[in-house]
């Protein structure tokens, strides 16, 4: 069995981020970098599928040379597989790079046959755009289901049963692989990496592949930073003076019974 599973280079989350002066990028002088966490949960998904049914995970970034600090931290979690899609540093819309993955995909099947899974996070916590995964699935065919919080693959039976929670209750969707699926942050928690295996990523050979994508239709106007909103702490009281305070403001909630 073989999974693959494609994440992306993102500031890490908590993070302040700011725009350079043109309006076109974020400026990422002091910023510290991961994947998204929608990503982090594929790749945990990726190595326990692996792990129940054997085979093996791959995981595929798109970027710069920088990218391949995702992908080794993906290996230390036990990953076996790194593949980096180099970029030439211009503008990557959601169709142009949705087009270098679908295009990279049919060469790694090529040399050594198909993925019976591939797994994106929902979106990207940067420009969450919720567009790569299912125009990689469309591009390749393939049936293609979102927000997945549960998976169950039969390898021998050639199908993978997904959930995904709805407002009141959850859809469960049967389909045969190969497959594309999206997966959202708690479908599992992720684990750490450990020293073995922080020390074993660093011998994963990274396959280096060249992206190749037409431009697509869309392109970036300008990136706006919202305002900064301010809170204040009150101090309500200390001790048992702050016993009456603490009721007022309970009532104010509407939260006490009468």
């Amino acid at each position: 069995m073989r999974v693959l599973v494609c994440v992306k280079r993102v500031p890490a989350p908590g993070a302040r981020i700011n725009i350079t002066e043109d309006g076109q990028d974020v400026d990422s002088a002091h910023l510290g970098f991961t994947v998204s966490p929608h990503e982090e949960c594929g790749i945990e998904e990726a190595v326990q599928l692996v792990e129940r049914h054997g085979g093996e995970a791959t995981v595929l970034t798109l970027g710069g040379e920088e990218s391949v600090e995702q992908l080794r931290y993906a290996a230390s979690l036990g990953v076996q597989n790194a593949v980096l899609l180099q970029s030439d540093g211009m503008p990557w819309d959601p169709q142009r790079t949705a087009a270098a993955i679908a295009s990279a995909i049919t060469s790694l099947e090529e040399a050594a046959g198909p993925f019976d899974l591939i797994l994106f996070g929902n979106e990207s916590a940067d420009s969450g755009g919720f567009q790569v995964g299912v125009r990689v699935a469309n591009k390749l065919g393939r049936p293609m289901v979102n927000a997945i919080k549960g998976i169950e693959l039969d390898p021998d039976a050639g199908s993978v049963v997904a959930r995904r929670e709805i407002d009141g209750g959850r859809e469960v969707y049967e389909m045969p692989t190969p497959a594309v699926l999206g997966v959202k942050e708690g479908i599992n928690l992720p684990r750490y990496p450990t020293m073995k295996g922080r020390l074993a990523s660093k011998k994963v050979e990274i396959n280096i592949i060249d992206a190749t994508g037409e431009a697509g239709g869309m392109s970036r106007v300008s990136l706006l930073q919202p305002p900064e909103q301010e809170s204040n702490t009150v101090t309500l009281g200390e001790g048992p003076d702050a016993a009456a305070a603490i009721v007022d403001l309970l009532d104010e909630l509407g939260v006490l019974q009468p």
